[in-house]
């Protein structure tokens, strides 16, 4: 008996020893249990933090066109010649022989001016020529008596000098009033309006009565008729400097105006005005169109199509893929898929909904599509997708 309550005295030690591992065992992975969670949770959330700071942001690839493109460009139809007509002289309008609309050939009769002031002037000019050319008659006699006198001494050198000295100043008397009545006499001629080319008639602005101020005294002119040559047309065209090099004389343009769906009419580039308009970035190119039925009509607006050979391979983008910097214009693109970079551009032609960058971007560039205004060079980004319907393979 006592040497099995020894044996219980020596077990216990090891009894309590277990019971206490087991207990601290049971706390400490209470503890870790209840610990391991909320650090996971944590470091799931700050994760999530972090991928949700990120810019989504989604891509495109930009469109490379064609090497030789067809820009269309807004243009001006206008006559090739095209001209007021303002009377020379002064009167009322006696009669007028065309109206809009009439075609005219060169030196066909407009219009007649009733001048009676002209007329009265022009009597009274050539009066004083004839008064004139008598009293150089009656000069010239004189000076030749005395001529013939002074050979016998019969009056003195001053006289004779005196007759002929009179003699010369009624003669420049006499074409003095000899080009006053030329003068009179265009004048009066002027009241008679001529077509000064073949053309049509796009405006008459008198009528029957009405005063006519040549504006030679300083009063408003009155333009009478105004008169346009259809027959052949000028069409003006601002092409941008992005294509200023290849736009050359001797090119073919199509002309296509709203009225006439689905034609086109052909045109030739003649000339260019060889400097850039520092206000609009462009240059004046002409274009003349051969239009013998009068079909096209002056002052019409039109869209030219010019193909430009030789001009470098450009890009095509959407318009919202642009970003309107302080600094300029700005296209993001995501190089690594991880990081934002801004690369400068220069746009050419405005297509609407797509412009054409002619430089800036090598075409494998990922372009973002939409990108935040906030957005700078090396600021991470998570693409999210690729736009089906704004895709530009």
């Amino acid at each position: 008996m006592n040497a099995e309550q020894e044996n219980r005295k020596q077990g216990r030690p090891t009894h309590h020893y277990w019971i206490a591992l087991i207990a601290a065992l049971t706390v400490i992975g209470l503890i870790v249990s209840g610990i391991l969670p909320r650090i996971q949770a944590r470091a799931n959330l700050r994760r999530e933090t972090q991928e949700m700071a990120l810019a989504s942001v989604a891509v495109i690839h930009p469109r490379r066109a064609p090497a030789s493109p067809e820009i269309v460009l807004p243009a001006n139809v206008q006559a090739f010649i095209d001209a007021p007509i303002y009377a020379r002289t002064n009167g009322y309008l006696k009669k007028w022989y065309v109206d809009i609309g009439s075609r005219v050939k060169a030196g066909q009769l407009l219009a007649e001016i009733d001048t009676p002031e002209v007329n009265q002037a022009l009597g009274q000019a050539r009066a004083d020529l004839a008064t004139a050319e008598a009293n150089l008659n009656l000069s010239r006699i004189t000076a030749e008596r005395y001529k013939d006198l002074l050979k016998t001494d019969s009056v003195s050198k001053q006289d004779a000098d005196n007759a002929a000295g009179d003699y010369a100043a009624k003669q420049a008397i006499v074409h003095s009033a000899e080009a006053n009545v030329r003068r009179l006499e265009d004048l009066h001629s002027f009241q008679k309006i001529y077509a000064p080319f073949t053309g049509v008639i796009t405006a008459r602005n008198t009528d029957v009565g009405a005063l006519i101020d040549s504006g030679a005294g300083g009063g408003p002119r009155t333009e009478l008729f105004h008169i346009v040559q259809p027959d052949k047309l000028r069409v003006y065209v601002n092409v941008p400097e992005a294509y200023s090099q290849a736009a050359k004389p001797g090119l073919t343009a199509d002309l296509s105006l709203a009225e006439f769906p689905g034609r086109r009419f052909q045109g030739k580039l003649v000339r260019t005005a060889n400097a850039i308009d520092s206000n609009t970035r462009t240059l004046l190119v002409e274009i003349d169109v051969d239009n013998p039925t009068g079909t096209l009509l002056s002052g019409a607006y039109a869209e030219v199509h010019l193909k430009l050979p030789g001009a470098n391979s450009s890009l095509i983008l959407p318009v919202n893929a642009l970003l309107f910097r302080s600094e300029g214009l700005r296209v993001a693109t995501v190089p690594d898929g991880q990081h934002a970079e801004l690369k400068p551009v220069t746009l050419g032609h405005d297509f609407g909904s797509e412009v054409e960058v002619v430089s800036g971007l090598n075409g494998d560039e990922t372009v973002i599509v939409s990108p935040p205004d906030s957005l700078v060079s090396g600021q991470a980004v998570r693409i999210v997708q690729t736009p089906a319907s704004g895709a530009l393979q």
